[in-house]
């Protein structure tokens, strides 16, 4: 009976270290859109992305080790929270600082046309 437990324990090891395994590919895979991205929005997006992957990791490490590891996560969670609000913030302001310069061009581009 006790070898049948430790088979179970063994496949749950394989099981975690496949899906680690995965998930270090799948956060490798959104580092390079976060590097690549066309836009700031697919790098803000891919870096969230790449934050929750690694909460899930030290989740699943918590799990195989049995520790203290998911106050950690949770604490990462937070901090990935807000640099995700904080990154959002700024493009934001970015974005209305360069739409509010476009509309006060074309704007003096349309007085001096009614001038002339």
């Amino acid at each position: 009976m006790n070898s049948g437990i430790s088979a179970l324990e063994g496949a749950y090891d394989v099981f975690f270290y496949i899906v680690i395994v995965i998930l270090a590919v799948m956060a490798l895979c959104c580092f390079v859109r976060a590097v690549i991205g066309p836009r700031l929005t697919d790098r803000v997006v891919a870096v969230n992305m790449i934050g929750t992957m690694i909460i899930v990791v030290i989740a699943v490490l918590s799990v195989m080790i049995e520790g203290y590891l998911v106050d950690i996560c949770l604490i990462y969670a937070m901090v990935s929270f807000l640099a995700v609000v904080v990154l959002t913030k700024i493009y934001t302001g970015v974005y209305k600082k360069a739409h509010k310069e476009e509309l006060s061009a074309e704007e003096l581009a349309g007085v001096e046309e009614e001038e002339e």
